[in-house]
């Protein structure tokens, strides 16, 4: 192929993994709106539902994109399947945190955790897996914990919901590093560990009568079984970014997702936002404007391996 016909090849590559990008951390952006409109079930079942809907999703994902060898290789490697298990427990937790976050109005505390994720990711990975950090990278890190610790002294209470959120999927990110698995069998996997639990706990609603499915109205079951379809949705899109576009690249439009939400906190939701949340903020902006750089310019993190919020 000639230089002047892979030209517009890679051009449009290009254009459609910025679009996929934009597909993925825009949609994970208005997450909230989507767990809003489930305020009224509670946190515990509307992660069961997650848990179900997805692996169902997700099955139908692996189908069409033909990676079933893949969930084949990890079943039959037992410390795989054990990381999994424990990797399955952290992004339940950070489901079950951010979507309780949004049932109670907490929609700018979740903004908060997922900007300063990128850079709990970067201290795990020095802290865990001895990844070098150059200065600017401890200067973000330094912003960011300059900012935490504003918001705790102006407060008189820690972020508990941003700092939860930010180390349960550093430290999910963390553990799927060390394996080899995709991130769409990764997914179908975590879920199918906790099927078992979420299908237990929703059988139990059912008889006990307290089940929110079939018991109210055709939206409300509606929004619970599109859990799934929610959850696969941006994370195809994500793997779609990835191969198109360097990581570098895909790292910066990230940020995309908690800009999203914390302008619905404040303009849809009307959650109050302070001096506190706008020096925090602010501290934490520098921060990732500096991580940001270093990540372009190929030192050290280069960007996120795999998000399924």
């Amino acid at each position: 192929m000639s230089a002047t016909a892979s030209a517009p090849a890679s051009q449009a590559q290009t254009a459609s993994g910025v679009a996929y990008a934009l597909g993925a951390f825009g949609l994970w952006g208005v997450f909230p709106l989507y767990f809003h409109a489930l305020a009224s079930v509670p946190a515990v079942e509307v992660l069961a539902h997650r848990v179900v809907w997805s692996v169902l999703c997700v099955a139908l994902a692996l189908s069409a994109w033909r990676q079933w060898p893949a969930v084949r290789q990890a079943l039959r490697e037992r410390r795989t399947l054990l990381a999994l298990f424990g990797s399955s427990l952290l992004i339940a937790a950070n489901w079950l945190v951010f979507i309780w976050a949004v049932a109670q109005g907490r929609v700018l505390e979740a903004s908060l955790g997922y900007y300063i994720t990128p850079l709990v990711s970067v201290l795990f990975g020095r802290l865990f897996l001895h990844e070098r950090l150059y200065r600017v990278q401890w200067l973000a890190v330094a912003f960011a914990a300059i900012g935490v610790g504003y918001m705790l002294l102006s407060l008189g209470a820690l972020p508990w919901v941003s700092l939860a959120l930010a180390a349960s999927f550093s430290a999910y990110g963390l553990v799927r590093k060390v394996i080899s698995v995709g991130a769409i069998p990764g997914l179908f996997l975590e879920t199918l560990l906790l099927a078992p639990l979420a299908l237990a706990y929703l059988g139990w609603l059912l008889v006990a009568g307290q089940s929110s499915m079939g018991g109210s109205t055709v939206t409300l079951d509606l929004l619970l079984l599109a859990a799934g379809v929610v959850t696969a949705t941006p994370l195809l899109f994500y793997t779609q970014a990835v191969r198109r576009l360097r990581l570098a690249s895909v790292g910066l439009f990230q940020y995309i997702t908690p800009t999203a939400q914390m302008l619905l906190a404040v303009f849809v939701f009307q959650e109050l936002f302070t001096v506190t949340h706008g020096v925090t903020f602010a501290c934490i902006w520098l921060a990732l404007a500096l991580y940001s750089a270093s990540a372009w310019q190929g030192r050290g993190s280069s960007g996120p391996s795999v998000r399924d919020t």
